[in-house]
């Protein structure tokens, strides 16, 4: 594993959101777009100034349900890091405890973009994946389609939803299933067509434990890729101690703390 720089004096961070392209292993092109390579090495230097603690690498549309790159990313990486995939119905169980072991944690539907399973097998693969694994299920959604999710996603063991929701219509519904303990990632600020110190102060103020931090890198597609400046607006915005929440402890609980619900 690459030794993680710790930096004196600066937060600690877990990158609950960040995505490995590698074109070793396959792409699919998603509405004709495909990345440019972005490598373990890529990510861990472009981090270097952080206090890195750990993360969550994210399969993204592009890789549907290909799992080479993340077993090579994990192995790569090593233990501090741990994934977000995207399964079939389909997945046997021996496929979950195989990807348990190389350090997977959570199941990614992504609505927003697709390459993911269907949102009508939600409900079904969330709970199989939890019971079977300890898994919590993420979702890639704009918030103004959460209303028609809202019964299913509170009666869920445990999920959180990326990007703080996408858009303004809908964030009322977030804040509301924030406020039942689902976890929202503080990330892809980027992505967002709202005030983001707003959201932040609102969303911690409904669950102090449901922001994580996550450097969304590299960013594909996003109108506005991430910057170094969002890292701080984050500890700007709600000071220091409520930070080391978002920054870190909260995502180490998810990720690692397997909760056994959302409350």
């Amino acid at each position: 594993m690459p030794t993680l720089s710790c930096k004196p004096g600066r937060p600690e961070v877990f990158d609950s959101h960040f995505h490995i392209i590698d074109q070793r292993f396959p792409l699919l092109a998603n509405n004709g777009y495909l990345p440019g390579n972005y490598s373990c090495a890529d990510y861990l230097e472009r981090m270097r100034g952080y206090n890195l603690v750990g993360g969550a690498i994210v399969s993204g549309s592009f890789q549907a349900f290909d799992q080479s790159y993340l077993l090579d990313a994990l192995h790569t990486l090593g233990p501090a890091f741990v994934g977000v995939t995207q399964l079939p119905i389909t997945v046997s169980d021996q496929e979950l405890l195989d990807l348990e072991w190389a350090g997977v944690r959570a199941l990614r539907f992504n609505l927003k973009r697709g390459g993911s399973e269907d949102v009508a097998h939600l409900d079904t693969l969330a709970r199989r994946v939890h019971e079977a694994v300890g898994w919590h299920v993420e979702l890639y959604v704009d918030s103004a389609k959460l209303a028609g999710l809202y019964n299913t996603l509170v009666a869920l063991p445990a999920v959180s939803i990326d990007h703080l929701g996408l858009s303004k219509a809908g964030f009322g519904t977030l804040l509301r299933l924030a406020e039942q303990g689902v976890r929202v990632k503080a990330t892809g600020f980027g992505r967002v067509n709202f005030d983001v110190k707003t959201a932040l102060r609102e969303i911690y103020a409904a669950n102090p434990d449901a922001l994580m931090f996550g450097s969304d890198l590299p960013s594909t597609r996003a109108p506005r890729p991430y910057s170094d400046e969002d890292f701080t607006l984050v500890i700007e915005t709600l000071g220091e101690a409520a930070a080391e929440k978002v920054l870190c402890s909260n995502a180490v609980a998810f990720y690692r703390g397997r909760p056994d619900n959302n409350k």
